[in-house]
């Protein structure tokens, strides 16, 4: 296999989670998932969170690409692309962890973006954060950022219909 499959598959992988991660945060985060997910909505001094089990469950996915892509597990049955799948899913997470854990919520690194599209992404996570409770909320990606003036303007209709309580102000 020459190199530029893997690697392509390595980045079809990055960009495909952003999906992944936005409907399990919409659907399985503020679904069933609830009951892990809540404490990263509310204030807390905690280092970590329950929502950080999330994160195992991302962890073991990579961990079983690799196992299956390998031939020292997998004998004569090992599918070598799903290496490069696991090494897509790692890839995601460390960027996951470094934007929304890093940059949006500060939690090991403090810069606080003035202009471009950091602070776009930024102003997209406080907008979902701007919702009390699970029901209703804006911007369930990670990665990517839809525009905020957007995202407002879907948080006041959500607060007009009834769909979703925000908390104060939804300036950003």
């Amino acid at each position: 296999m020459s190199v530029i499959v893997p690697v392509l598959i390595v980045l079809a992988t990055i960009v495909a989670m952003e999906g992944v991660a936005w409907a399990s945060h919409k659907y399985v985060m503020h679904g069933f998932g609830w009951a892990w997910h809540r404490d990263h909505h509310e204030a807390h001094d905690n280092l970590l969170e329950k929502n950080d089990l999330f994160a195992l469950v991302g962890a073991a996915a990579s961990v079983a690409m690799f196992a299956l892509g390998s031939p020292w597990i997998m004998g004569e049955g090992a599918w070598p692309p799903a290496t490069w799948i696991g090494l897509g899913i790692l890839g995601y997470g460390a960027i996951y962890t470094l934007v929304h854990d890093g940059l949006v919520h500060q939690r090991y690194f403090r810069w606080v973006p003035r202009s471009g599209y950091a602070r776009r992404l930024v102003q997209a996570h406080r907008l979902h954060h701007a919702t009390v409770g699970r029901e209703g909320g804006v911007s369930f990606g990670f990665v990517f950022a839809r525009d905020p003036a957007k995202l407002k303007a879907e948080l006041k209709a959500q607060r007009a219909a009834g769909i979703a309580a925000v908390r104060g102000s939804t300036k950003a």
